[in-house]
Parts: structure tokens; C-alpha cells; sequence
């Protein structure tokens, strides 16, 4: 099977026998955010970031904040780049 094969058709044109047959799949971009371990492992540093800011002398609340900030840009961003490139099959 090629590469180009296995990836989910959204639209496609089939002919049998001169008759022509127009076919469409729905598809989503990519999983839901919450349904990967980025999404998670985001909640996590968060979490993380925050209490330390809380707990460590020498590190305090605007570092914290300007950190999880930081944290949440790179997450928008990678979450950005997963959607412009990839599929997965629409399901109601």
C-alpha cells in the first residue's frame, strides 16, 4: 500500500465503466486536544510552574505566571501545527 493510500479520503471521483461516481468523507483535522498526551503533560507543567512559585524563595508569582504564559503560547502553537497537517475520520 503507498503512503498516499493510507491517509483518509475526503473527496474523491471513482469511474466504473463511464459512469462517474463523486464520494465524500467527512474528516476532522486532528484528535480532539483532550484525547492526546501533550494535552496533559501541558496540565502537568502548568500545575507544576505554579506550585513552585508558590513554594520556591527566589521564584516568585510574575516568573510563575510569565512561565505558564510562555508554556501556554508553545502549547497553542504546537497544537496550530498538529491541525494544519494531519486527518482523522469525522465520527458523530
Amino acid at each position: 500500500m503507498s503512503a498516499q493510500g493510507a491517509a483518509p479520503k475526503v473527496h474523491t471521483r471513482e469511474r466504473y465503466a463511464g459512469i462517474e461516481k463523486s464520494t465524500e468523507t467527512k474528516a476532522s483535522e486532528t484528535k480532539a486536544s483532550t484525547k492526546t498526551s501533550a494535552f496533559f503533560v501541558y496540565l502537568a507543567a502548568a500545575a507544576a510552574i505554579l506550585i513552585a512559585s508558590l513554594i520556591v524563595d527566589g521564584f516568585n508569582a510574575t516568573e510563575g505566571w510569565m512561565f505558564f504564559t510562555f508554556l501556554t503560547i508553545g502549547y497553542m502553537i504546537s497544537r496550530g501545527l498538529a491541525k494544519s497537517g494531519s486527518r482523522e475520520p469525522y465520527r458523530d
